[in-house]
Formats: C-alpha cells, sequence, structure tokens
C-alpha cells in the first residue's frame, strides 16, 4: 500500500512536471517548483510514518532514479537506519562509500594475543576484517549494530529487548551450525536487584553475546582473561567462565544477603520492637527475599544451560570437569538459597507475632478501660432509675457519695486482677 502510495507521487510529480516544461507559461519555473515543493512535501509526510524497514523495501522496489529521488526525502536523523536496510549496491549507488552510523551501542571483539585477551572495538565493517575473534560482545546495541555484526558473520543476532518473551522451552537450541542459548545473569547494584537477559549464539569458533545492560560478571571475566595468560582458549571455554563467574557472584549476594539477615535477627529479637521497626524490618526482609528468589532462579537457568552444554557433547575433557565443577557449586548454592528461605520466613513469622502483640497491647488497654466503666454504669443507671426517692437531692453528701462509690468501683476490681497478675 505505502509502495503503492509513493509510486503514485511519483507519476503525479512526473506528469505535472512534464505538463508545466510543455507549456509557455509566464512563470514556468515559478510554478513548477512549486508544485515540485507540494508533491515532495506529501512524500516526507509519508516516509516519516513508516518505519525504516517499509522504506528500504519502497527504495529496494523503484528504479534508480526514482529511488535516489525518495532517497533525497528521507530525514537526516533516519538515513542510517535505512540504509542497513538495503543492500550494498543500492547503498552505493544512492551514498557512495559512506558508511551508515551504527548507534550509541558498544561492539567489541576479542581475540587470543599470547594466551591473553586482546580487545579491539568496533565502530564499522572495516574493524572486523582484520580481526580473528573468540568472542564478540554487544551491549545495548541497535538493530543496525546487530545487521552489521550479523551480515559479517552470516547469522542473524537476537534482539536483548524480545527476549524476555521467550519461553523456558526456546531458550536452548540447535538452528543449523549455531547453538543459541538465553540465559538471566544478576545485576545487583546499589540495593535495587534484577536479572538482565543475554543471549549466547555459539557459531563455530566464535560466542556472540548480546545483552542490554552492562554485568559485572563480564567485566570480571575480562579482567581476568586479560592478565592471566592461558585463563580461555577458546570460545566455549568463554562460555563456561561466564557460567562460572555468575555462581561466584550468586555466592558473593548470598554472603550479603547472610549479612543483611544477621543485622535483621538482632532487631528481630530485641526486646522491644516498635511498630515502625517492624516496618522497616518488614522491609528489609522482602528485599532480601525477592534477591534470594531471583538468584535461585538464575542458578536454575544456569543449571539448565550448563546442563545444555553438556547433552550436546560439545566439550573437551577439561570443559566437562569444569561443567561438572559448576553443576556442583550451583547444587551447594541451591541448598543455601533454601535455607535463607527458612530463616526469612522465621524472621517474617516473628515480626508478625511482635506486630500482633503491639496490637494486643492497644485492645488490651481498650478492654481494661471497657470493663473498668461498667460498674459506674451501673450504679449512674440505679440513681437514674429513681424517680420517687432521690436522696441525693436532700443529702449534702448525695452526689459526693455516689461519685465515691463508682471511683471505688473502678479501683478495687483494678487491684484485684492487679495481686492476681492478670494486668502486666
Amino acid at each position: 500500500m505505502s509502495l503503492h502510495t509513493v509510486k503514485d507521487l511519483l507519476r503525479k510529480h512526473r506528469l505535472i512536471e512534464s505538463m508545466v516544461q510543455n507549456q509557455a507559461l509566464p512563470r514556468r519555473k515559478l510554478v513548477s517548483a512549486l508544485v515540485q515543493k507540494q508533491h515532495m512535501a506529501e512524500m516526507r509526510a509519508l516516509l516519516a510514518r513508516l518505519t525504516a524497514q517499509e522504506i528500504g523495501e519502497i527504495l529496494a522496489a523503484l528504479s534508480l532514479e526514482d529511488a535516489v529521488l525518495v532517497w533525497g526525502q528521507v530525514e537526516e536523523s533516519r538515513q542510517d537506519d535505512v540504509l542497513w536496510e538495503i543492500s550494498d549496491t543500492l547503498r552505493e549507488q544512492l551514498v557512495g562509500d559512506r558508511e551508515p552510523h551504527c548507534g550509541i551501542g558498544q561492539m567489541s571483539a576479542f581475540e587470543l594475543v599470547d594466551g591473553r585477551l586482546s580487545k579491539v572495538a568496533i565502530t564499522c565493517r572495516h574493524d572486523l576484517f582484520s580481526i580473528q575473534p573468540i568472542w564478540v560482545d554487544l551491549l545495548a546495541p541497535s538493530k543496525a549494530q546487530r545487521l552489521l555484526i550479523g551480515q559479517h558473520y552470516g547469522l542473524e543476532l537476537p534482539d536483548p529487548d524480545e527476549l524476555t518473551d521467550l519461553e523456558s522451552s526456546a531458550r536452548f537450541y540447535v538452528e543449523q551450525n549455531e547453538i543459541h542459548i538465553h540465559s538471566d545473569f544478576l545485576l545487583d547494584k546499589d540495593g535495587q536487584s534484577r536479572s538482565v537477559p543475554v543471549a549466547f549464539v555459539l557459531r563455530g569458533d566464535i560466542l556472540f553475546s548480546v545483552r542490554r545492560a552492562e554485568l559485572p560478571v563480564f567485566r570480571l571475566q575480562r579482567l581476568r582473561a586479560r592478565t592471566q595468560p592461558g585463563f580461555v582458549t577458546d570460545s566455549k571455554d568463554m562460555l563456561l567462565d561466564l557460567y562460572g563467574a555468575e555462581a561466584e557472584y550468586s555466592a558473593d549476594a548470598l554472603e550479603d544477603i547472610y549479612a543483611e539477615l544477621e543485622s535483621v535477627s538482632k532487631k528481630v529479637l530485641s526486646q522491644n520492637v516498635s511498630d515502625e521497626d517492624a516496618e522497616r524490618i518488614l522491609a528489609d526482609i522482602a528485599e532480601e527475599e525477592d534477591l534470594n528468589g531471583r538468584i535461585r532462579r538464575n542458578m536454575l537457568d544456569t543449571q539448565r544451560a550448563v546442563s545444555f552444554l553438556i547433552r550436546r557433547k560439545l566439550l573437551s575433557t577439561t570443559q566437562l570437569e569444569d561443567a561438572q565443577q559448576i553443576l556442583r557449586d550451583i547444587e551447594s548454592l541451591n541448598s543455601h538459597t533454601a535455607f535463607l528461605f527458612d530463616k526469612i520466613n522465621f524472621l517474617m513469622d516473628a515480626t508478625v507475632g511482635f506486630i500482633n502483640i503491639n496490637q494486643n497491647k492497644v485492645i488490651k488497654i481498650f478492654s481494661v478501660a471497657s470493663v473498668a466503666m461498667l460498674p459506674p454504669t451501673l450504679i449512674a443507671s440505679i440513681y437514674g432509675m429513681n424517680f420517687e426517692h432521690m436522696p441525693e437531692l436532700r443529702w449534702m453528701l448525695g452526689y459526693p457519695f455516689a461519685l465515691a462509690l463508682m471511683a471505688i468501683s473502678i479501683l478495687l476490681p483494678y487491684w484485684y486482677f492487679k495481686r492476681k497478675g492478670w494486668l502486666q
């Protein structure tokens, strides 16, 4: 439909331009310019409503002359996105040797140099020709960047924004000669924990990773591989080490939960816990419970990913031993998370118990007051019902006597219950 509209505008533009050229009008150039301006304004408005992919399909369907005319109406801010949607031949015909900008994301390639990882920043396709990486890492990549890497290495990289839409059964699969693994990595920063989905594609001897946010695990592995010779030998080593580092990072997070719960325990087991203290304690416990649950879920995801690699029989003997060790570490962490869940439930129940005790104290005060006021209420009622004989009207001490009787009826039960220890 959009292609038909564009062709219709081009046809009208050329038809009216031809009519103006064939007629001897006094202001032919002015009329031609106005008509051309009107049609190009309609063209720009139409292109502004289309996606970069739709514009690319339209350019590919037009003749070169029409494509050049339409290309001139594309907004400059969108031209790079459109260039990634067309063929290299058409791109050269439209803009020559111009390289489209990739976007604001970071692309890094890592190759082995003397047993250490060497990082190469990728800014354009020419950077890829002179390297032989074992790992290509894309941080918050744009579609253009994913297309750049995908076209060079002959694969299709997933969009990190769509990784959370995958079902659990679709996280690990083999497609032709590519192995796709989608895992969640923990990001615990400034007290705000969340899981960041990461897509791994293992193709030949190269590991590709696509993620939306920077992760401590990736920084740690890059540092280790750069400073320790022989730390990694190939792409599968890199992938296993990332999963191993994720287990270490989760273990550190569990230690922080232990420390936080120890502090909370001292508050909960203190003699006096006010409602305000209980509110803060419950908030701290809920935060630690969320982090603990997130760690357990991520460890389950990592366990499935490592088991998938083992089942595919892709690992060498040494790598298989490393994978088995990662699984043992995960089993150990799972037992710790189960213990922490029990401790969290205990602290939660204890805190709620203190809240109930404080509420019972308030209810107790009202109950004592209600019971204490029953005898004087009875006395006042008896005095009020005696209309024929009301000695207090003729007796000077009648009202003081009634008030004293009410006070005694309040104090006497209170003293008795206090003596029995029923009021604490």
